[in-house]
């Protein structure tokens, strides 16, 4: 469980920093498309997957014969990088839209939907305290990201949602993998290289010229991306979804301190309290698990 938290926590670190990148790339230069930004964040992730998945496939004869997996194996692997792709997508297109609290709070659901995901399709039940810790981490991020979600439900907003549904099943399959003892490190690499062959028709006929500051920009948001996804990557596979899920949120603390660094932006009264709420129920649910 300890393994899984320090996973989880250096997922949202990682995630944080591809977010406050891909933030700078349309600072420094012209707005970009969302998905000519997702492209370039998994073009990195597969320059630094790659290499680390051929010394392992050298060490590992299992890897050169293609695998120990299964046809269900596979089936789960292409439905997590589907998943993963249409998270990103959806993600960087409701940031694009609406403003940018409400898609992260919309983004923020996913720890629910990987929770559901595992009861319904795995089988594993929660405890009534880890729910309710759960639902105190949320409101937590409520207060941090303050969503005012202007218009009502529109099309972007349910946009927005599915983001956080795609996100969390994504995080659901990864978890069975890891049971099923799949490499985290082909499941980074085969997510980064479909995410990036999904993106190539519309690279193709809609991509914008981009400046120095930008590509480095997004080059910093690719080796967050990478980082976030090899750690929620073996998250899932030390511990349960239900026992570590909680730990996600950190990520709005992290954003929050990049979003000062990098551009001044001060939490209020309100965040600091959703700050406190959030390490709270991580605490708790950490002492309750441990106690058990």
């Amino acid at each position: 469980m300890r393994r899984g938290i320090v996973c989880i926590c250096l997922s949202a670190f990682g995630f944080a920093l591809m977010a406050m990148f891909v933030r700078m790339a349309d600072v420094v230069g012209e707005p970009l498309p969302a998905i000519q930004k997702a492209f370039f964040r998994n073009l990195v992730a597969v320059a630094l997957a790659l290499p680390a998945f051929l010394r392992m496939r050298r060490r590992d004869p299992a890897l050169r014969r293609g695998g120990p997996m299964s046809a269900g194996d596979w089936l789960a692997l292409v439905l997590r990088a589907l998943c993963g792709t249409l998270g990103v997508f959806t993600n960087f297109y409701a940031i694009s839209v609406i403003p940018l609290c409400d898609a992260m709070a919309l983004n923020k659901t996913a720890p629910f939907f990987t929770l559901l995901a595992c009861w319904v399709f795995l089988g594993e039940r929660m405890r009534p305290r880890q729910l309710l810790c759960v639902m105190g981490a949320f409101l937590g991020a409520m207060l941090v990201v303050k969503p005012g979600f202007s218009g009502g439900l529109t099309l972007p907003s349910l946009v927005g949602l599915s983001s956080g549904a795609f996100a969390g099943f994504a995080y659901a399959l990864l978890h069975r993998l890891g049971r099923r003892g799949v490499s985290g490190t082909f499941i980074v690499l085969f997510f980064s290289v479909f995410s990036c062959l999904a993106c190539l028709p519309f690279i193709a006929v809609g991509s914008k010229p981009m400046n120095g500051a930008q590509l480095a920009a997004l080059g910093g948001a690719g080796a967050g991306a990478a980082l976030g996804q090899f750690g929620i990557t073996w998250a899932y596979r030390f511990a349960e979804p239900r026992q570590i899920a909680v730990y996600d949120y950190s990520g709005l603390i992290f954003v929050s301190a990049f979003g000062f660094m990098a551009f001044g932006q001060v939490p209020d009264a309100w965040s600091c309290l959703g700050f406190a709420t959030i390490v709270s129920m991580a605490v708790l649910l950490y002492a309750r698990e441990r106690a058990a």
